[in-house]
């Protein structure tokens, strides 16, 4: 059975931009990428006093079930180098699934739809870019409307 997923990369050490790539390059082998934002430049939230992000929004089509996508998501990321040592912490790369389909997970190690997506400026514009009239299957309102609903701040800047 086939699922569009829509994920968040993001990355703040290293060569930001490459790091995605490889990202996404890696996502290729769990199915097939579909649309890929323009990438963002976009000021850390909640823990601030570490370099700029560089994030973007991924629509992948794949046949995992969403258990089996994580669990590749998170060798892609170790893989990459990525360590857990902060929470919020710098990070070489850093992938959530933000929307499987319409599902609606919560286990232990998987959350979906992402609980901070509705906050989350440097979440919502690259996935509105690419995927405006996508439905929140909890909150029933589009991508578009939830980037719409934001308050001011956070800083999200297109990245050339």
């Amino acid at each position: 059975m086939h699922n569009t997923v829509y994920l968040s990369l993001g990355s703040n050490l290293g060569d930001r931009a490459a790091n995605l790539n490889a990202a996404i390059n890696r996502l290729r082998t769990l199915g097939e990428v579909l649309q890929v934002s323009s990438l963002y430049e976009t000021e850390p939230v909640e823990f601030t006093a570490q370099p700029w992000f560089l994030n973007c929004a991924v629509e992948l089509d794949t046949e995992n079930t969403a258990q089996q996508l994580i669990e590749s998501i998170l060798e892609i990321e170790r893989q990459m180098g990525r360590t857990r040592t902060q929470k919020k912490g710098p990070r070489s790369i850093d992938i959530d699934i933000l929307l499987f389909g319409n599902s609606t997970i919560d286990t232990k190690g998987l959350s979906i739809p992402h609980p901070g997506l509705q906050e989350r400026r440097f979440v919502l514009e690259p996935l509105a870019e690419i995927a405006p009239g996508v439905r929140h299957p909890t909150l029933k309102k589009t991508i578009q409307e939830l980037s719409d609903a934001l308050p001011p701040g956070q800083v999200v800047r297109k990245f050339s």
